[in-house]
Parts: C-alpha cells; sequence; structure tokens
C-alpha cells in the first residue's frame, strides 16, 4: 500500500464544508476500525463499513471521515464516515 502523498494535504478540501484535511491520528484510526470490526460505522450514504480503514483523512473540526485507499484519498461525499458515529 502507498502512503498517501503528504504535499496533496496542502490542497486537499473537504468537498462538503470546503474544511482543511489532514491524516487521521493513529489512536483516532484503532477506535474507527475497532467499530467497524464491531459492525456499527456506516458511511454518509447508510452502506455499513466492512473493511478496515489503512488510512484516512479527517476534517479540521473533526467531523468526517475520508478513507485513503491505495494512497488515494476519495474525497466523495457518499463515501464520508461521520464521527459522531463513535460518540
Amino acid at each position: 500500500i502507498a502512503p498517501m502523498d503528504k504535499r496533496l494535504l496542502t490542497i486537499l478540501r473537504c468537498p462538503v464544508t470546503h474544511k482543511g484535511l489532514s491524516l487521521l491520528k493513529k489512536d483516532k484510526l484503532e477506535r474507527i476500525n475497532a467499530a467497524i470490526a464491531a459492525g456499527e460505522l456506516t458511511t454518509h450514504e447508510g452502506e455499513r463499513l466492512t473493511e478496515p480503514l489503512a488510512e484516512a483523512l479527517v476534517t479540521d473540526d473533526g467531523k468526517r471521515v475520508y478513507p485513503i485507499d491505495d494512497g488515494i484519498p476519495v474525497l466523495l461525499e457518499s463515501e464520508a464516515i461521520h464521527m459522531e458515529q463513535l460518540a
């Protein structure tokens, strides 16, 4: 799996809120993957997540997470994970 190019982070924005994005920290990624394993997380479209995330981007306000698939950010609203699901 290719890591995401860090230079991209300076220009990428959330497609919905236009907030900046940063790499999701390891502890939050582990919480998300635990919730995915427990069958508790869905995408914005309501699709249940089944595969753990290797990497992800999070909006500056921490409310939305976007998966990174093989080094490529998937910046689609339909694929966004809303963090309030973890509350």
